[in-house]
This record gives structure tokens, C-alpha cells and sequence, in this order.
């Protein structure tokens, strides 16, 4: 039986003017349901049905649904019929440009794009502007945007990449049609925490730059193992090669300078989106000045273009810079609050699932989350692939969501909480959760 008539309606509706009937196919899942409305740590749909919110927009809103404060400052900037002309500098750019190079380690300087897509489009550029090559190398299972460079081995199936491999690398599984082949040559995809497979693509092509999420989130919570993230820094500088930190899911998420300030590893450029704007479509490219200058190069050869009508626009800047100053008050001590959320949500969990008897692994980095069925912390996508429960992780999502409690219905996939989520909202999560588990 459809439990969501509305949501399949407005889908049917939808697939009339727009292919597949959603204009992101990353959103589209199983079931399909179409959300009308959110605040704080609530949504509710087309039904009126209600849910605890653990999606965020692909942990996007880390404030929360329409925050008061970061709605205000949209708000206040729109009364004030303030404007993007295209033409000429903007005081918002240059208001959250100080308060963002102040927050993240390495960023000397920052260049603001719409998407976390155009952000790491722009980083492979620069890289390749400043080393003269040409050929990269990205994760399996890591997702770093749209493009050619990187849409490719995201969730593949173990007969599209074959088995383990180490040293050495993975065919290149295209997300999309319509990408040339002598482009797809460029990329070579190695496994998360595999140093080995790194030096072996490093010793046979001229590689620019090494581009990941340095936790590995498109799939969970896979964490760098001990001198993972410093081995690959490293390797770059023996190489000649930058180091790019794609943290548009971990950035401002885990802490106020990113991922990069909790490792103690400096990349040579990193970009950041998602929650840097609490939601608001904001990417962001920042890192040390001798690479980000090469978007003003003197010389004509080595200029890298960044462009975009609607970079910086003010209602979306506005509420970068309101989100930067939220996270950053000592009032609101927003890191320590999501952080002891996560505990109380993380030991909840824990013991539920003991009791079982089933292979269970809860991973977590502060406010993010993922109940891996598996025996241990798994450490790349092979690992994954060969231990998880993806049937019974795709069933007890669904079970959640039908109790009001929604993750993305896709194995596999982060929880997040939220700035507002309250320990009841846990306590409600961890209830239903094991009525859940107990029935299946």
C-alpha cells in the first residue's frame, strides 16, 4: 500500500515537465517523498506526516531547519533591497571572506561559488595550472561532485570495479554518460586508506593533485586510519603534487576550520558547502595564497578563470555570514552541544543493537552518524561492499521512516543531527529505534 499518495502524485506531476520528475537524481529514493516544510529539527510532507530529521539536506542545515538567526540576516538583507549587480565588489563577499579565512587554517584567501561542485571543478584547475599536469587521482566510493573529473565510482557494484586491489587502481565507473574516454584516462581512483595504491599511481602518471573528503561520508562514516591523512601530505609534497581537502560535507560540520583543524593535516586547498550557509546554495574555494592567486595570474597562460553570475549573491552570503558568527559564539557552543548530542545518540545505539545478536558497528564523527551491520569500523569501500548489510540497513530505514524518524533511504547513508535537535528528540530516536529493531 502507498503510505504517501501526495508525494507519488507530485512526483507523477513533476516527471510531465522535468526528467525523472526531481531536479537533483541524488534525491531521488525509495519511497519518494516529498517534504512541504521544516523548522529546526523537523519536517513534515505533503501527508502532514512528521518526522524527526536526521537527512539535513545531505547535512546541509547544521543549525537547523530555518534558523531564526541565519533567517534574520536573510531577511534584514532583503528589506534593505540590497542587490547583485555583476558589476564591481560587494561588501557581503568581503564581510564573510574575513570571518571565513579567519575560522579555517589554511585559507589565506577564498573565492565563493554557488555549489560544492564548481568549488572542487575550480581546486583540479588550479592544480593543474600550477603543476602543468594533468592526471588526479579520487577515491572509490568518495563523491566530489558532478563533473567529469569526479563523477565516477561513487556506490559502484563489485562487478563494475572488480575486487581489491592494492597496490594498484580501479576502472573508472562514470556516473554519466557523455564523458569522453581520453578525459576519463585522467582520473585514476584508488581506495580510501591506501597509501600503497597512491605511490603506484604516483610512480606511472604525473599526477596534480590528490582530491578526497578526508572522512570518507558519501559512504557513512569511514575515518582516516592513524597516518592515513599524513602520509598522503607526504606524499604531495615528495611529489610535487597539491593536496586538496574536499570538505563541503565535513567542513564547518565538525568544527569551526574544518576537519583539517581536528587532523592536524594542512592541504593545499580545500573546499567547503553545505553548511558553510546553513543550506543556502554557497560553495566555497579557500587555501594558501600562491595557489589561489593563480585566479589573477599575470601571465595569460597560467590564469585560471573563475566566473558566475550569481557568486556571492547577497541573500546566500548573508546567511553564510550569519552561520560563520553562530558557530563561531561561545555563547551557543554549538560544537559541544551536537557533540554531546551525538554521544547520547551513539551509546543509545550501541545498546540496542547488543542485545541482538546481529554484526553492528555504530560510527561517528561529532554530530555525523552511520550504523554500519558489519562486525568493525570498516575502512574503504571494498571493505564495505564485502561485510555490510545492505538488506537489512535498506529495511530498518524504512522501518524508521514509517515511525516518524527519517534517514535518507539509501544504505549506507549519514545521519546528522542537528544545532536543533534537543535530547528529547534523541531520546524519542533511540525509543522508536528499538521498538524497530526488536520487531525485525
Amino acid at each position: 500500500m502507498n503510505v504517501w499518495p501526495k508525494s507519488s502524485a507530485q512526483l507523477k506531476t513533476n516527471e510531465q515537465w522535468i526528467p525523472g520528475g526531481v531536479v537533483s537524481l541524488n534525491r531521488k529514493s525509495d519511497p519518494n517523498i516529498c517534504f512541504e516544510k521544516g523548522r529546526g529539527s523537523r519536517v513534515w510532507d505533503l501527508e502532514g506526516n512528521e518526522y524527526i530529521d536526521y537527512q539535513a539536506g545531505f547535512a546541509a542545515t547544521f543549525l537547523g531547519h530555518n534558523d531564526p538567526d541565519v533567517n534574520a540576516a536573510v531577511k534584514a538583507t532583503l528589506n534593505a533591497d540590497t542587490l547583485l549587480m555583476s558589476a564591481g565588489p560587494t561588501n557581503l563577499e568581503g564581510e564573510f571572506a574575513k570571518v571565513f579565512c579567519e575560522a579555517v587554517p589554511n585559507a589565506d584567501s577564498m573565492q565563493i561559488t554557488t555549489t560544492g561542485s564548481e568549488a572542487t571543478y575550480h581546486a583540479i584547475r588550479i592544480a593543474r595550472a600550477v603543476t602543468g599536469r594533468d592526471h588526479i587521482i579520487v577515491m572509490q566510493g568518495g563523491y566530489n561532485g558532478w563533473h567529469n573529473d569526479v563523477a565516477c565510482n561513487v556506490i559502484s557494484r563489485l562487478s563494475d570495479v572488480g575486487e581489491r586491489v592494492s597496490p594498484g587502481e580501479y576502472p573508472y565507473d562514470g556516473l554519466s554518460a557523455g564523458i569522453p574516454a581520453q578525459h576519463q584516462a585522467l582520473v585514476h581512483i584508488v581506495n580510501y586508506n591506501d597509501l600503497a595504491s597512491v605511490q603506484y599511481v604516483m610512480k606511472r602518471y604525473p599526477v596534480a593533485c590528490i582530491l578526497l573528503e578526508p572522512i570518507l561520508q558519501n559512504i557513512g562514516i569511514v575515518k582516516p586510519l592513524p597516518g592515513y591523512l599524513e602520509g598522503l601530505r607526504g606524499l604531495c609534497d615528495a611529489n610535487g603534487s597539491l593536496l586538496i581537502f574536499d570538505e563541503v560535507k565535513t567542513g564547518f560540520r565538525h568544527a569551526l576550520g574544518g576537519y583539517q583543524q581536528l587532523c592536524g593535516v594542512v592541504p593545499d586547498l580545500s573546499t567547503f558547502g553545505k553548511a558553510v550557509a546553513n543550506g543556502f546554495p554557497m560553495g566555497v574555494i579557500a587555501g594558501r595564497k600562491q595557489y589561489m592567486d593563480y585566479f589573477i595570474h599575470p601571465d595569460k597562460e597560467k590564469r585560471v578563470l573563475i566566473a558566475g553570475t550569481f557568486n556571492a549573491h547577497p541573500l546566500t552570503t548573508a546567511a553564510a555570514i550569519a552561520t560563520v558568527r553562530k558557530l563561531a559564539s561561545a555563547e551557543h557552543n554549538v560544537y559541544g552541544y551536537v557533540d554531546k548530542l551525538g554521544r547520547q545518540l551513539e551509546e543509545g545505539l550501541h545498546g540496542i543493537f547488543s542485545k541482538k545478536g546481529r554484526p553492528f558497528h555504530i560510527a561517528r564523527q561529532g554530530s555525523a552518524f552511520c550504523v554500519y551491520f558489519m562486525a568493525h569500523a570498516p575502512v574503504d569501500f571494498h571493505d564495505v561492499l564485502a561485510h555490510h548489510d545492505f538488506g537489512f540497513d535498506k529495511l530498518y530505514r524504512l522501518k524508521l521512516i514509517e515511525q516518524g524518524i527519517f534517514n535518507f533511504p539509501l544504505p549506507v547513508k549519514q545521519g546528522s543531527i542537528s544545532f536543533a535537535h534537543t535530547e528529547q528528540d534523541i531520546a524519542e530516536t533511540l525509543e522508536k529505534t528499538q521498538t524497530i529493531v526488536a520487531a525485525l
